[in-house]
């Protein structure tokens, strides 16, 4: 049974997806705008609360929100989040500041080049890590530069190559 259809009714209906894709873009577009006046508002307030503090960084980790509340972050934190992020996972740092040993959030960038079990000088802002400064004993780490997609699918197929080379 072939299925018949007329060539006007397709281009409808790509062009009603073309006009929502369309839409959608635009809400977007507004939404993005909206995001970034507000995180420019509140620069501003960040960094006049910005203190150097020198941390022993104990132990990282990214963890959903509801782990990090149990893992010390004032519930606040979880109240306060936006709908859209309360399934993310949030950078963690366990870090011990003076004579306390304090969970904090850190900067996406921050976290990756932050060494475990070293003593850094870093800019933070109430429980946020915004940036380091120092680390005792050497300089501050560069981030690992990531691998692309076809980076990992081309040392996938090697693998695949090798293993197959190793069976015969």
């Amino acid at each position: 049974m072939v299925l018949a259809i007329a060539p006007q009714s397709i281009i409808s209906i790509l062009l009603v997806i073309l006009i929502l894709l369309f839409i959608v873009l635009i809400a977007l577009y507004f939404m993005g705008r909206r995001l970034q006046e507000k995180q420019a508002a509140q620069q501003p307030m960040i960094e006049a609360n910005t203190m150097e503090v020198s941390m022993l960084i104990i132990d990282k980790k990214k963890l959903s929100v509801k782990a990090a509340v149990a893992a010390g972050l004032p519930e606040q934190v979880e109240k306060e989040l936006p709908f859209y992020l309360r399934f993310s996972k949030l950078p963690i740092v366990k870090a011990k500041v003076g004579p306390k040993v304090l969970a904090l959030m850190a900067d996406p960038n921050v976290y990756e080049v932050l060494p475990v079990k070293k003593e850094v000088k870093c800019a933070v802002s109430g429980i946020y890590i915004r940036s380091i400064k120092s680390v005792r004993g050497g300089v501050v780490p560069e981030a690992p530069k990531k691998k692309g997609f076809f980076a990992n699918l081309r040392k996938k197929a090697e693998d695949a190559v090798k293993k197959q080379q190793a069976k015969k």
